[in-house]
């Protein structure tokens, strides 16, 4: 190994091990959420895409953690803005953590992977440019990555709150 691949190595296990550190630190905060809600759940952590993923899950009715949703993950993307906060607080680093209560990310992630395929292929069909409705930053990154798997691209456009995805001819 030359000194340059053992130095790419050691970066990419120090990055490892700072995202694994993230999502323990958020797991805490989250487990002191849910004992002050006095509600159950299970904490979940992964490493995906280069960021830290935590997830909270239940084995009893998912309804009671609905309330850690909100309508349209308002209460979701406000908690995963506080725990990317306590991480910042612990670590001194900004965090791009990823917070999912019981299945709502990864519902919504189907949802919106099925939105930009069919955007795609309207594209195809039409040539034209489509725009789509204002979306989450979270979102949109959904859609310009299904826009992409299907070989088009994508842009944001507008500004916050109403940012937009338009997916454009090849």
């Amino acid at each position: 190994m030359t000194e340059g691949t053992t130095s790419a190595a050691a970066e990419g296990g120090d990055t490892l091990t700072r995202l694994e550190q993230e999502g323990e630190i958020a797991a805490d905060y989250l487990e002191g959420l849910l004992d002050i809600a006095d509600l159950d759940g299970d904490i979940d952590m992964d490493v995906e895409a280069d960021r830290a993923s935590v997830s909270i899950i239940s084995d009893s009715s998912s309804r009671e953690l609905q309330k850690l949703v909100g309508r349209d993950g308002e209460v979701l993307e406000a908690l995963q803005e506080l725990t990317r906060l306590a991480v910042h607080r612990e670590t001194g680093d900004r965090s791009r953590l990823m917070l999912d209560i019981a299945g709502y990310r990864a519902q919504k992630r189907e949802e919106l992977a099925a939105i930009g395929a069919q955007a795609a292929a309207d594209v195809r069909a039409s040539g034209e440019p489509v725009k789509l409705a204002p979306m989450t930053p979270f979102e949109r990154k959904v859609v310009h990555d299904a826009v992409a798997a299907a070989g088009l691209r994508s842009e944001s456009e507008g500004e916050e709150p109403q940012r937009f995805v338009v997916v454009l001819p090849a």
